[in-house]
């Protein structure tokens, strides 16, 4: 809870009075995004990965129009945040090199993206960032919903948003793929990383068949 709440409260400050109106471009941002990785992946792309281009489609047709702009961390999840040792206050967040001006829907997406929940299905559990499948934590509905009450915005349509950041993190593990097709890195880790890739794309899929980002595992 006190995690989405400091997600609210970094997309509720007055980002223009506290002089952070030169740090983004937030016209467009929506759409610059979602071609911005499209591109990525192009200049990644080593293996016919059908899911991913699947997704990508799926994106560029249901692209929606932006609903505002805030201060965006662009990369917001448990090992980025400093918790109290009661786990009660979020005391810092880390990892600043993405932040931008942008639509906040889009951040919020980004946090579910690394949201597993216990009852998903086994491919979403391949790609567990953190331990938010753990007992005890928020669902992702219940993520979105109470960063809705906190911000006043309407979040009803974040399943874009969701499938978005899944995309993103499908073409990271690209990324990191062709550096070790590449022979730029020899670690062993990255030799995985096509799997990856078709773990996550796959995820996007599932909701974005069922329609929705709870109960995928139905």
């Amino acid at each position: 809870e006190a995690t989405c709440d400091t997600l609210a409260e970094i997309h509720n400050l007055d980002w223009k009075a506290v002089g952070l109106g030169d740090l983004g471009k937030p016209d467009g941002y929506v759409e610059r995004q979602v071609r911005g990785w499209a591109e990525r992946y192009k200049k990644a792309r080593t293996d016919d990965v059908p899911q991913v281009e699947k997704l990508g489609a799926w994106l560029e047709e249901h692209r929606p129009t932006e609903s505002g702009a805030t201060l965006v961390h662009n990369d917001f999840k448990y090992d980025n945040i400093v918790l109290s040792a009661d786990l009660t206050r979020v005391l810092a967040v880390l990892d600043w090199e993405m932040a931008t001006i942008g639509d906040p829907l889009m951040d919020l997406g980004t946090a579910l993206g690394y949201w597993i929940e216990p009852d998903d299905p086994p491919v979403f559990q391949i790609t567990v960032f953190g331990p938010t499948n753990r007992p005890g934590n928020l669902t992702r509905v219940e993520f979105a919903e109470r960063w809705s009450r906190a911000t006043g915005r309407d979040a009803s349509d974040v399943l874009f948003y969701y499938v978005f950041a899944l995309f993103k993190l499908a073409v990271v593990a690209q990324q990191l793929y062709k550096r070790w097709v590449d022979g730029f890195t020899k670690e062993d880790r990255y030799a995985m990383m096509l799997e990856g890739v078709q773990a996550v794309a796959t995820s996007a899929l599932v909701a974005v068949d069922k329609g929705r980002i709870d109960r995928l595992g139905e």
